[in-house]
């Protein structure tokens, strides 16, 4: 085959991937079908003046004319750690309630992330233990859940099972939904943490069971399109397999905090700033993901 016939076999997948300084480039011309913004590892608590600053973030993503929001995960600050105690729970999820006022008539779609379940509870019969907490606090139906709009399936995952994994139910649910979505249609799947990930060997972690769901993707690759993460409050993407995964740094880069020795930047978890992502979902299966900074410190 020559090699511009082999080009030409190619599906092209367009995507914005902006880092501060640099240009936005776009290959697409058309108008999307859907714009949406995804946030993540907003780890929002009352201190430090943090929910004023997180409510400029969003009035800034406002400002992009979204269809609706995607929230990685990582909601509150945290209540994973053995210390913490049932008042401060309550208040990081009274903080986020506070600031998600600001997106009334917006539906926002959430995982859950690795800090958000309380697990110090006294008890695991507490009702505010654990994953079902977490699920009623974000408003979400389930911990995994799916929606389509216009000719996109959404599928939002809990990788919170076994080691960041899904779980053998999870993925016999995620085997159906995929069977289910009907040709000429495509799929975004949104996880907490990342499923491929090129910042994995030095940073965070990724699912434990990434070998499994990327032969699931490939049998369903006229499908799936693109897998998006945070997690590792780094930014970076890769491909395989026609499959996009954007890893979209953290809304809160350093935790709100002006960084350490190894920050690039003040504010920046390495040489990350934090920021929050603008995707473009077109009727063709094509998906455009552009990270903005934000400097709302």
């Amino acid at each position: 085959m020559k090699r511009s016939e082999f080009l030409k076999s190619i599906p092209v997948t367009a995507s914005a991937f902006v880092l501060p300084g640099s240009a936005t480039a776009t290959a697409v011309s058309k108008k999307p079908d859907l714009t949406i913004a995804h946030i993540t590892d907003v780890h929002i608590r009352p201190e430090e003046g943090v929910p004023e600053r997180f409510k400029k973030c969003l009035e800034a993503v406002k400002q992009h004319k979204v269809d609706f929001f995607l929230n990685g995960g990582d909601s509150i600050h945290d209540a994973s750690y053995k210390d913490v105690k049932r008042d401060r729970v309550t208040e990081q999820w009274h903080a986020w309630d506070e600031c998600l006022s600001l997106l009334k008539g917006y539906e926002v779609y959430s995982c859950i992330g690795n800090h958000d379940p309380w697990w110090s509870a006294p008890s695991k019969e507490d009702e505010m233990y654990g994953i079902p907490y977490t699920v009623k606090r974000l408003g979400i139906p389930n911990n995994y859940y799916s929606f389509t709009r216009k000719n996109w399936h959404f599928i939002i995952l809990d990788g919170n099972h076994k080691g960041i994994t899904l779980g053998g139910e999870q993925m016999e649910w995620l085997k159906s939904e995929l069977v289910k979505v009907p040709a000429g249609n495509f799929v975004l799947l949104m996880s907490h943490y990342p499923i491929l990930t090129v910042t994995n060997t030095w940073e965070g972690g990724q699912h434990k069971d990434h070998k499994e769901l990327k032969q699931l993707f490939y049998q369903h690759r006229d499908k799936v399109r693109v897998c998006l993460s945070g997690h590792q409050h780094l930014l970076d993407r890769a491909w395989y397999n026609g499959v996009y995964y954007f890893c979209n740094g953290a809304m809160s880069g350093f935790w709100w905090g002006k960084g350490d020795e190894k920050s690039a930047q003040p504010y920046y978890y390495q040489e990350t700033p934090p920021g929050y992502a603008i995707l473009r979902l077109y009727a063709d299966g094509t998906v455009e993901n552009e990270y903005i900074s934000h400097h709302y410190y």
